[in-house]
């Protein structure tokens, strides 16, 4: 058994022995955790002291690899035991969590309701938008609830396929006033009748807790959650209005990750407080709403929450493996952030995999020293190949080329290759076509290594580029703490440049252009 920290009190010790007597280890260190909050910060622990082993943990950050993750961290009995960041991403970067937002609307609805703002989660959704003639305002809307928009079931006419292009957001994003064009959608199926995925339905979630509270989910969130939580660093997108986006769009730290997750694993309680309303963890932890996936037909989902009961395993999950995994019965909360998907099932398995005893294990250096190894591995940045730098480098360096509206949305790019701080100035066009493009600067990286650019709202981009030939350059700009990496190969031609890459839905496209005056 690890040692229990001097927090805790003499009458706390008696009761920790109680529960060892009574009910076992188990009980024993579910006891000892709930003395250990993480609100000013999170207290260590080698995996061996929590039962856990150093080799698995090691085996799991090459898995880690293989699905583009930048983090890793695993929380056993209250106590970081795995702390990983996959270079160049690093700790101090707030990392966008894509639909894991949805989670934190949720249980910013749960507070309101605890805290009286919101009567019942059976209230009707109209009822909170009475200022607003909305359009086909028939039986079956009328019908719409908050338990509706919470499980995904509230009938919406709403295309966002989980393996497909999310039509209706794109839609939505193009929009002057998103909750107008949501409540306007026409009902496919009764509330209640069907699962079908849908942001738009959060984003009501979202406009509900800012009629409730009179300020915004983020504003709220910083009162209500990240406050009692101890989480300080977050930024969260808004729509035109000023709405917080409620699909998505929330960044955080992996360590305040995790704080959610706690808080779950907890059953609710931070310190000496209840945050969230009975029964509230309970339907997330036995979801039954049936997510209809063929390849993953496990799956169940509650309260913005996904499960898998068969595992006793629920997370909040965001687009590319933005998690926050909660194992009650393993006392344990994982939180990954990443680029690419990855398989729900296997990662919970390799995680239940590594833990080996409720109580303590012997110390293992071998296993130790291999995961120490490995985490200083994956977080030292490899220089990839090079090529050797031809005449076109000065030919093309300092010009700007100039683009026409194209799926790569590039209106120019310049590229300063002979100085001796290379670096590029990059212009884009926006998505709204009424909003004015926006401007890059940074450097880059020509040794195989990425150079970071300054933080700016949109996250950190680090960029590299390398010469492919004699007249073709490639460049990959990576947005460090999200789930993009833009990588295009830029073919010179006197004065016309070729662009060719990939857009946001994976689809290989390419754009032309021409040298300025």
């Amino acid at each position: 058994m690890p040692n229990i920290r001097s927090a805790v009190s003499g009458s706390a010790l008696g009761m920790l022995a109680l529960a060892a007597l009574i009910c076992g280890p188990a009980a024993f260190a579910q006891a000892e955790a709930e003395g250990v909050w993480p609100t000013r910060q999170w207290q260590t622990s080698t995996p061996e002291e929590q039962g856990m082993d150093s080799m698995a943990l090691a085996n799991l950050l090459d898995f880690g690899k293989t699905r583009s993750l930048d983090s890793l961290l695993l929380v056993r009995h209250g106590r970081i035991v795995l702390d990983a960041y996959y270079a160049p991403y690093t700790s101090d970067i707030p990392h966008r969590i894509n639909s894991s937002t949805k989670a934190v609307v949720g249980t910013l609805a749960a507070i309101a309701h605890k805290d009286g703002l919101l009567d019942s989660f059976d209230h009707p959704v109209l009822d909170f938008f009475g200022d607003r003639s909305v359009a086909d305002a028939d039986d079956r809307k009328k019908a719409i609830t908050v338990q509706h928009l919470l499980d995904m079931t509230s009938g919406i006419d709403w295309k966002e396929p989980l393996d497909g292009r999310p039509e209706s957001v794109i839609e939505m994003s193009r929009q002057r006033d998103w909750i107008k064009f949501i409540l306007d959608r026409p009902m496919s199926s009764a509330p209640g009748e069907a699962f079908n995925y849908n942001s738009g339905g959060t984003h009501l979630l979202s406009g509900i807790i800012t009629k409730l509270t009179g300020m915004s989910a983020a504003d709220y969130a910083k009162a209500k959650l990240f406050g009692p939580l101890g989480i300080t660093v977050s930024n969260w997108w808004r729509d035109p209005q000023g709405n917080s986006t409620g699909g998505y769009g929330l960044a955080l730290l992996p360590r305040d990750m995790a704080k959610i997750g706690y808080l779950y694993l907890r059953n609710g309680q931070w310190e000496d407080k209840s945050l969230l309303p009975p029964g509230w963890i309970d339907k997330v932890s036995h979801a039954t709403v049936n997510m209809n996936m063929p390849r993953a037909p496990d799956l169940r989902y509650s309260n913005l929450f996904w499960a898998l009961p068969d595992k006793h395993v629920y997370m909040a999950n965001g687009y590319h493996c933005q998690l926050i995994m909660v194992l009650p019965r393993l006392d344990i909360v994982a939180v990954t952030t990443a680029r690419d998907f990855c398989p729900l099932g296997r990662l919970a398995d390799l995680i239940s995999g590594a833990v080996k005893s409720e109580t303590a294990l012997p110390p293992d250096t071998t296993a130790s020293n291999r995961l120490a190894d490995k985490i200083r591995e994956i977080s030292t940045e490899k220089a990839t190949e090079t090529g050797e730098t031809p005449g076109t480098a000065a030919a093309v360096s300092g010009r700007s080329y100039k683009f026409s509206a194209n799926a790569l949305n590039v209106k120019s790019i310049s590229l300063i290759l002979t100085h001796p701080s290379p670096h590029y100035d990059l212009e884009l066009y926006a998505s709204d076509p009424s909003q004015p493009s926006r401007r890059f600067i940074g450097p880059i990286g020509l040794d195989g290594l990425y150079r970071k650019a300054d933080s700016i709202v949109g996250g950190v981009f680090a960029t590299k580029g390398k010469w492919l030939n004699g007249s073709t350059f490639e460049i990959e700009r990576q947005a460090v703490g999200m789930d993009e990496l833009q990588k295009w190969t830029l073919s010179f031609d006197g004065d016309r440049l070729h662009l060719r890459g990939r857009d946001r839905a994976g689809r290989e496209v390419s754009a032309d252009g021409e040298a300025g005056g």
